[in-house]
């Protein structure tokens, strides 16, 4: 299953990205936060989309504390569709690496047995 990483800069997408490939997952980033391309997100072909999110002041925290809170509202505004179609959101400000990439691999092994089971016994 392929998993497509958005949300503003500072969220960990990256690092999320790593530790799931290190699990043998495809993800990938897309850096919807940077695209006036609304649906930039769409074209990969997620399985499975989920919005890393991140307060302005955990951003700070990541990446300066002079990071303009312009910037950060206008990425917010470049990842509103993306976050409306998310399957998952999570908040890496209060989830550790892990907490997130458990939740991540939590829905990916529920998805893949509800497609199992929809498919049924073969003759």
């Amino acid at each position: 299953m392929r998993v497509v990483l958005v949300g503003p800069c500072g969220a960990g997408k990256s690092t999320i990205a790593a530790e799931l490939a290190r699990r043998g997952i495809e993800a990938i980033v897309v850096g919807q936060e940077h695209s006036i391309v609304r649906d930039l997100w769409r074209r990969p072909e997620p399985d499975l989309l989920v919005y890393l999110d991140a307060s302005l002041e955990t951003v700070r925290e990541r990446r300066g504390h002079d990071w303009p809170e312009w910037l950060y509202r206008l990425e917010q505004e470049r990842l509103a569709e993306a976050r409306a179609h998310a399957d998952l959101v999570l908040d890496t400000g209060l989830l550790t690496v892990d907490d997130v990439v458990v939740r991540i691999l939590s829905v990916l092994t529920e998805r893949a047995s509800r497609k199992k089971s929809d498919e049924g016994p073969r003759a």
